[in-house]
């Protein structure tokens, strides 16, 4: 009865062990899919350059009113459609020109911030609002010669 009592208890212990890995590697595989984020987690710098891809322009916050990114030097006025980034610490927008309205083309909450409003244009003005822990950030921006720019916010 011995050998047999120490056959099943290896038996038992190589089937838990057995399980268990495989349950481990399910869980992390099932569990990266469900809540990873595609290609990984990104730094805010990171999404502010992915933001301004198509006029890789760095935007830096300076403060609870967004800032605009500089943009280059190049002839009288700004061509229709032109894009820029504007950032505050709670997150950032990209908005366009569309004639003489603005219409916010893409928005990213920093980490920990969520959208909490948004208003995307076309119009006079477009604005986005991220609440976080340390408050309410706005983005405001509307279209001076075919360029956006950033605008103080107001409350409506």
């Amino acid at each position: 009865m011995g050998r047999r009592t120490l056959l099943a208890t290896a038996g038992w212990l190589a089937a838990a062990v057995l399980a268990t890995l495989i349950g481990v590697a399910a869980i992390r595989l099932v569990g990266e899919s469900i809540t990873g984020t595609p290609g990984g987690v990104r730094s805010q710098a990171e999404v502010e350059r992915a933001l301004a891809a198509p006029e890789p322009t760095p935007a830096t916050p300076s403060g609870p009113a967004a800032s605009a990114s500089s943009a280059p030097a190049g002839g009288p006025a700004a061509t229709p459609g032109q894009r820029r980034s504007f950032a505050t610490p709670g997150g950032t927008a990209v908005a366009e020109c569309v004639g003489s309205e603005v219409r916010l083309v893409s928005w990213a909450p920093a980490q920990d911030y969520r959208v909490k409003d948004v208003d995307r244009g076309p119009d006079d003005d477009a604005e986005v609002t991220f609440a976080g822990p340390a408050g309410e950030f706005e983005v405001n921006v509307g279209c001076i010669g075919g360029e956006p720019v950033a605008r103080p916010g107001d409350s409506d």
